[in-house]
């Protein structure tokens, strides 16, 4: 561990591998007779290869980073995969000994950089076959190795999708020595994936924490604080709310949703 605030000499190139990866779901209601063919356009336009390749690309200029490589496929009937191979910038001045835990950047705004990494997003759009419950998961991984850690890209991304839930994991691997020869398995203080989220966004959800510091594992799991059904039916045109649905629909409907956001926070089903 590291328990020194001061500067360190290493010998060679930081060897620490610092794996950031975490699944954001957005669930919606749809009336299957009327909205699946507008459901499915609304995530071809907005969830397609070239629109997920824009938001990494955002990720890699807040962190600055170089891209050297896109691979990028659409899936049918649904879905995208998106990869970038990244590079710190030829200018990159950073120093992970040196950091705090605090949220990251916002679009605009540029602090840190990457070293040799990846970042890779997958999304798997999927619907319940009776309920009308549609579930979109994104998931997102932003791996470095060298001295910065990927999480602060972490309140870009949350800040980005804006899930309903999200599941977050970090990871540090290997160690890198000093010039003394000690051995250091990670190079930056953290206590929690919650620290590198803004104030506005924590406010936002109801987070829960399962970390292995000693093992230098994180877990968070977030799911929003407040649930207005009408957040969850997916609009049309027409603005449809739950008052434009029959009573019974509406009751079910509820109790659906629920269910479904309780079951994918908790991880099980009820």
């Amino acid at each position: 561990m590291l328990n020194s605030p001061q500067k360190l000499t290493l010998y060679g190139f930081n060897n620490l591998t610092k794996t950031l990866s975490f699944s954001l779901y957005d669930i919606h209601y749809i009336n299957p007779f009327i909205e699946n063919k507008t459901y499915n356009n609304y995530i071809e336009t907005h969830y397609n290869a070239d629109k997920l390749t824009e938001v990494l690309t955002q990720v890699c200029d807040i962190i600055g980073a170089n891209i050297l490589n896109v691979a990028k496929q659409n899936y049918e009937p649904q879905g995208a995969s998106v990869t970038l191979l990244v590079a710190e910038k030829e200018n990159a001045i950073a120093d992970s000994f040196e950091q705090s835990e605090q949220p990251g950047p916002l679009p605009n705004s540029i602090v840190n950089h990457l070293n040799k990494s990846h970042i890779c997003i997958h999304t798997y759009p999927e619907s319940h076959p009776v309920n009308g419950i549609h579930t979109f998961r994104a998931d997102i991984e932003v791996s470095t190795c060298g001295v910065i850690s990927p999480l602060k890209a972490l309140n870009l991304l949350i800040h980005h999708f804006n899930p309903d839930i999200a599941t977050l994991d970090y990871r540090v691997r290997g160690f890198t020595r000093d010039v003394n020869g000690y051995k250091h398995y990670i190079d930056h203080k953290i206590h929690s994936i919650q620290h590198f989220l803004s104030l506005e966004t924590l406010s936002e959800y109801e987070c829960i924490d399962v970390n292995l510091m000693q093992e230098n594992l994180f877990h968070t799991k977030m799911k929003r604080k407040s649930f207005n059904v009408n957040n969850y039916i997916f609009n049309n045109d027409n603005n449809m709310t739950i008052n434009h649905l029959p009573n019974n629909e509406q009751a079910t409907m509820t109790v659906n949703l629920e269910r479904e956001i309780d079951e994918i926070f908790l991880g099980r089903n009820n």
